[in-house]
């Protein structure tokens, strides 16, 4: 078998260039305040690219004093086109900030949050929703410098947003009763129950009664169920917490022989490609999830210098799609 090749370190690039380690250092690692000649930082760079260099992380954490990788913490079930946006912009923003993101997915049999965050020498740990105090604890206790949100630095914020626009679009259109359809999964509840504090905020300011909530599954019996109860108390619109579970409704509704917006207007979250194909055509709420992820890289930046951050909604990230069904 053929010894495999041997990994390419600093001091073989500056032997290539005829240059200290200390001045590769410089140049690799983009140290501010040195005056390191234009010619020589582009051979050093040009050698690096060459040979095939690549930064050894341990060394790196070392000199830095941190290392710099970054954990985002999701559960299996939350994967879908937004939240896949919203990492790829993360993921991209961090990159150009020369730090490392590593994806976490929990779920059950999966090894805790805190041992990974050891096991890979995260500098920071993130997630999508707040961390309570005692896992908080345990990831600065497993070495993190920066954990993001805390119950006290939330998202909710953002969730809200989207349930305010939901319910205004709806009111616009002349509605006076509204329902709320929650989906049947615990692990969805946090989200979920910010998307309808801003649907109940919106309906307070108009002067509506408080959001009809019932819950529907991912199945047309149960929709239809869902449907039934809010005509019986005289709803009229329906923000569903997701593209999905609008999709249900609508199907609920073909299941008693009634159809969006006539007998229910129907208005979702994502907009997913599958919402301009139901039927009718979904009107839906989107937001620039990529604009998230630079926010949460922003925030880990400036957090880990030691710098106040923020993390709050802006309501130029988020549009309404108004279609068919509404």
């Amino acid at each position: 078998m053929a010894k495999a090749a041997r990994r390419v370190t600093s001091a073989d690039v500056a032997r290539a260039v005829g240059v200290s380690r200390t001045t590769v250092s410089f140049v690799l690692n983009d140290r501010p305040g040195q005056s390191i000649p234009e010619e020589t930082r582009r051979r050093v760079l040009e050698a690096a690219q060459r040979l095939g260099y690549r930064p050894h992380a341990p060394a790196r954490a070392l000199a830095a004093g941190r290392s710099d990788i970054v954990l985002l913490s999701l559960h299996s079930m939350t994967q879908g086109p937004t939240v896949t946006s919203v990492v790829e912009g993360l993921a991209a923003a961090l990159a150009a900030r020369r730090l490392t993101l590593v994806l976490h997915l929990g779920g059950e049999g999966t090894r805790p949050l805190p041992d990974v965050c050891a096991a890979v020498a995260a500098s920071a740990v993130l997630g999508l929703e707040p961390f309570d105090a005692a896992t908080s604890a345990a990831l600065y206790e497993a070495g993190a410098d920066v954990v993001l949100p805390t119950e006290t630095d939330s998202l909710a914020d953002y969730q809200r947003e989207v349930g305010r626009l939901q319910a205004e679009h709806l009111i616009a259109r002349g509605h006076g009763r509204i329902g709320y359809a929650t989906p049947g999964i615990a692990l969805a509840e946090p989200i979920a129950n910010e998307r309808l504090r801003g649907v109940g905020q919106a309906c307070a300011a108009a002067g509506l009664a408080p959001p009809v909530v019932l819950t529907v599954d991912l199945e047309a019996d149960s929709a239809a169920r869902a449907v039934a109860g809010w005509r019986q108390e005289g709803v009229s619109a329906v923000c569903a917490y997701s593209d999905e579970v609008a999709v249900a409704v609508l199907a609920g509704l073909r299941e008693r022989g009634l159809a969006a917006p006539d007998d229910l207007a129907v208005v979702g979250v994502e907009d997913m490609p599958t919402a301009r194909l139901a039927g009718p055509p979904l009107t839906t709420v989107a937001f620039d999830s990529h604009a998230l992820g630079r926010e949460l890289a922003d925030a880990v930046l400036e957090a880990l210098e030691g710098r106040r951050y923020g993390l709050a909604a802006d309501a130029r990230h988020f549009r309404l799609i108004p279609r068919s069904s509404t």
